[in-house]
């Protein structure tokens, strides 16, 4: 087992609740070690979630790493495209940018998830008239997916 994964491994391992979950594990190519974790939940994640996790696995990690490290637990920011279909659920009814594998952009409220594809509204203005569609996505084809935050 390589040394990701054997921290994704210890990192899931501390995570004491169920509706948390691991979005992804990064390591530094070279020494000292850098070791990025970050994790999220179904009804999000607080600081002090994370500052649990970075605890029980800094204890793990001191006794099967005996090289200097840092360690680092956060969760994704907005500026993060969503990594896992676990993701999309969370984020039902909010607002998201998807660029496509051929480029092509869709704007518009997420409105289900489902095992093999995204649902997608959006609204287009023609004229006096607001024309709305149903746009259905197969994961296969996103290549990133944001959630954006509207200021209004």
């Amino acid at each position: 087992m390589d040394l990701r994964e054997k921290i994704k491994d210890l990192a899931e391992k501390c995570l004491a609740n169920p509706a948390h979950f691991l979005v992804e594990v990064a390591v530094s190519k070279h020494k000292p070690w850098k070791f990025t974790i970050v994790v999220d939940g179904d009804q999000g994640i607080t600081i002090e979630d994370c500052a649990a996790v970075s605890r029980t696995l800094n204890e793990s990690l001191e006794s099967e790493i005996s090289d200097p490290y840092t360690l680092e637990v956060s969760t994704p920011g907005l500026d993060q495209p969503l990594k896992l279909k676990r993701q999309f659920k969370k984020n039902i009814g909010r607002v998201m940018k998807v660029v496509r594998k051929d480029k092509s952009l869709v704007n518009g409220v997420l409105k289900e998830t489902e095992e093999e594809k995204i649902v997608i509204e959006t609204e287009s203005v023609q004229g006096k008239r607001t024309e709305v569609k149903i746009i259905e996505i197969p994961f296969t084809e996103i290549e990133k997916a944001f959630v954006t935050v509207s200021f209004k």
